[in-house]
């Protein structure tokens, strides 16, 4: 029985691409370097493109918002594809769906569109991303399980990290350096470009094991059992539920500080033309990720519990943000930057080690989507309010403010730690939570039986 109480999958047949952990690793990280290189083409850059389009700044984070609505209305219904239909199916729909959106991206900034269509096309980007979105890590979860890994989930994700970091750092860079040196709208076709290399990728290389998509046969009844397990293992689970409580301050947060130091590094440079600025800010978060990344298991060695990384890295991160907000100084900036963007990668594979262990394999796509959805919430709400605020006040207050609500999401960490879980002393990918009686294992959505 594996930790769902469900029946594992034969082992795959030898010529399988991911017969093994360390070729599913190989899957895995490919799939992160492609993805990151496409998305962070315009990372360095997308404030500024928005800003060019004619959008003033509460209009350009409102349309970050917008992305953000499209994520939280799209998230469960791609979870539980992803829980019904199969991981693999789910990403290729992500790769043809964001190549699309990106391209009409490009268009509205060729045309000027008003408003209302970058909000649109933005919950569409949304789409795109939510297919991605607990999709990925699920497939990698299991698939480990099911070729025999026993080591750490902090050593994968966190070399998963720096892989993306690596692909971030080239993206990012080379995004900046393509805009000034073309014009802002190219690195959006670049992007679109590497999407659909992606999808020949994992249409040859990615495959769902230790896990059977049951949702083809019967997809009503297995969706109405994805989503009430999901729920019950989900919002249902307090260590599960305050994590995912505390991601609506955490990520809405992230999203806005990143990429507000794009137009703010550039004010403290001196020349807003200067985009190259703005890519090498992204590249050196980048740079970033990828030590901290590395330092993620020495990380989960240093304490006991998971959680106590966890609570001390956001407490520290929302100090930096206040600190940025108060500096004045390109240079310190910059290193303050290279701090917050290091303590967060470190703290990242840690926190998705801590979630995973807690979530059955058959709900593990819908229950990492609900993670995601209430991100996807607070970014929804707290991008254009800081957006507004750097509006009147500038962008150094805006952050000092982004540092105090990240500080609100200290609280339910704690009442994470106050549940117990026996993930937050875990120290190797088999820990998940057994099913009881409610859905039997037999009729588990993804459950390999027979």
């Amino acid at each position: 029985m594996t930790g769902d109480g469900t029946t594992p999958a034969a082992p795959p047949p030898s010529d399988t691409p991911t017969s093994t952990p360390g070729r599913v690793q190989a899957v895995y990280f490919t799939l992160l370097i492609g993805n990151t290189l496409a998305a962070s083409f315009i990372w360095g850059i997308n404030t500024l493109f928005l800003l060019d389009a004619g959008l003033t700044n509460l209009e350009a984070f409102a349309a970050n918002s917008f992305f953000s609505i499209g994520m939280v209305v799209f998230e469960v219904p791609t979870g539980v594809i992803a829980d019904t239909l199969g991981r693999r199916v789910s990403y290729l729909l992500g790769t043809v769906t964001l190549a699309v959106t990106t391209v009409l991206y490009y268009l509205l900034w060729v045309w000027h569109s008003p408003f209302w269509a970058w909000a649109l096309v933005s919950v569409l980007l949304g789409l795109g991303f939510t297919f991605f979105s607990g999709a990925v890590e699920a497939w990698l979860v299991d698939a480990l399980t099911a070729t025999g890994y026993r080591g750490s989930l902090e050593q994968v994700f966190g070399r998963g990290v720096s892989v993306a970091g690596v692909a971030m750092l080239v993206g990012s860079t080379l995004g900046g350096v393509v805009a000034q040196a073309t014009d802002l709208g190219v690195p959006f076709l670049m992007r679109a470009g590497v999407l659909v290399l992606m999808f020949v990728i994992a249409a040859l290389l990615m495959r769902d094991l230790g896990f059977t998509p049951a949702g083809r046969s019967n997809p009503i009844a297995a969706t109405r059992l994805v989503l009430a397990a999901s729920v019950k293992y989900g919002l249902g689970r307090p260590g599960v539920r305050y994590m995912m409580l505390a991601s609506a301050f955490t990520t809405g947060v992230g999203f806005y500080v990143f990429y507000a130091l794009q137009p703010y590094l550039l004010e403290l440079w001196g020349d807003e033309g200067a985009y190259s600025i703005a890519g090498l800010a992204a590249g050196i978060v980048a740079g970033s990720q990828i030590i901290g990344g590395l330092v993620a298991p020495w990380l989960r060695r240093r304490f006991r519990k998971r959680t106590t990384s966890i609570i001390l890295s956001i407490s520290v991160s929302a100090g930096i943000l206040v600190v940025l907000g108060v500096n004045r100084s390109f240079w310190v900036a910059l290193g303050l930057l290279v701090l917050w963007a290091l303590i967060d990668a470190a703290a990242g594979p840690v926190r998705q080690a801590y979630l995973n262990d807690m979530i059955p394999s058959a709900q593990r796509a819908t229950v990492l989507s609900f993670d995601s959805l209430i991100g996807s919430s607070g970014a929804a709400v707290i991008q254009p309010v800081l957006g507004r605020s750097a509006d009147v006040w500038g962008y150094p207050f805006s952050l000092a403010l982004s540092g105090v609500l990240q500080a609100l999401a200290v609280p339910f960490l704690w009442f994470s730690r106050r549940s117990g879980e026996a993930a937050d002393v875990a120290t190797t990918a088999d820990t998940a939570p057994e099913v009881d009686g409610d859905v039997a294992p037999d009729e588990a959505p993804g459950s390999s039986a027979g």
